[in-house]
Parts: C-alpha cells; sequence; structure tokens
C-alpha cells in the first residue's frame, strides 16, 4: 500500500504531467526511459529440406562464425521492412515485408541495451540464388538444423529463444561470463 501522501504527490505529478503540451512529454520521457537499438532478424529455413531442415547463415567479418540476416532498422522503418531489406542486402533473396512471418516471440530484449525484432520465412534454397558483397558478408550458405557450424555468440544465444543451436533448451539464454 502507498502512504497517502505519496500517492497525493504522484497523482499531482501526473496532472501536471498531462498538461503538458505532447512534444514537450514526450521529450521528457525520452529523458527518462531506457534507450534501445532496435535490430530486425530473419531466419530464412529452406521449404525443400527434409528431417531436422536448413537454416540460411552468413558468414561475416570478422568471419569467426555463422549469423543470421540481420541489420539495425532505419528511423522510422517498420521492422518487418527492415527485416526484408537486411535480408536481400545481405543474402541477395528479396522477400516482400507480407511474405515473412513473426517469429514466437517476435521480439528478444537483450542486456546490453538493444532488441532483436525476429521473423520467419521459408524459401526453396534449390532456386533461390544467393549473392553476398564479399565486403560486408562473406559467405551464404544453407546449414542442416542438426549440424550447424560455429555461430556467433549472438546468434547461438537468439536461436536458443526458438530451441535451435547449442544452446537449444537453455531458456533463457545463458549470459556469457565477463572478462577480467
Amino acid at each position: 500500500m502507498i502512504p497517502r501522501s505519496r500517492a497525493t504527490g504522484r497523482a499531482v505529478a501526473y496532472q501536471v504531467f498531462y498538461r503538458l503540451p505532447l512534444p514537450v512529454r514526450r521529450r521528457l520521457v525520452r529523458l527518462a526511459v531506457p534507450k534501445y537499438i532496435v535490430g530486425a532478424v530473419t531466419l530464412v529455413r529452406d521449404s525443400e529440406a527434409e528431417g531436422a531442415g536448413r537454416l540460411l547463415l552468413l558468414r561475416q567479418p570478422p568471419g569467426r562464425g555463422w549469423g543470421l540476416p540481420a541489420g539495425l532498422l532505419q528511423k522510422g522503418e517498420a521492422p518487418v521492412v527492415g527485416a526484408a531489406r537486411e535480408l536481400h542486402e545481405e543474402s541477395g533473396i528479396r522477400l516482400s515485408p507480407r511474405q515473412l512471418s513473426p517469429a514466437v516471440p517476435n521480439a528478444v530484449v537483450h542486456a546490453k541495451g538493444w532488441v532483436d525484432v525476429v521473423f520467419t520465412a521459408e524459401v526453396p534454397a534449390s532456386s533461390t540464388e544467393l549473392k553476398v558483397d564479399g565486403a560486408e558478408v562473406y559467405e551464404a550458405a544453407w546449414h542442416p538444423l542438426d549440424d550447424l557450424p560455429k555461430l556467433t555468440w549472438p546468434t547461438a544465444r537468439l536461436l536458443a529463444y526458438y530451441d535451435i543451436g547449442p544452446l537449444a533448451g537453455q531458456f533463457p539464454p545463458p549470459v556469457p561470463d565477463k572478462k577480467p
């Protein structure tokens, strides 16, 4: 139970806040609320694969592990539009935002101040040409879900939310130890 004087103080504060012009209220909220970097990620499966299935992965600089097609949203960009854009830029696969489905969970909030909005898609690998630029992405390839290559730590952690990869079954996925 909140003490009466404290409750009254909160009520007065809310009354004052809601009388402020909307742009001033927005600015105050932006100053007081944590800020997040928002990225869009796409889990692309091979629609023709049998068994456990196959997942599209990318090897990007510095090339020590494999990751997912992903990137930061542009200012004002809808997450599904950003996911489709990043998928095309990084792998050459052009899908409309309507061809992407929200993953469950759709948003993953990470401890370090970023949020990934995750989508899924299926395409036939045999007729889908993969194109990479060699600078941002070294290589794009389909990998069996039951035999994934070495993944980057963020990718392994994100895939665990979907019960995929080396951290599958560990929910929530572990946080890496801090290095001394």
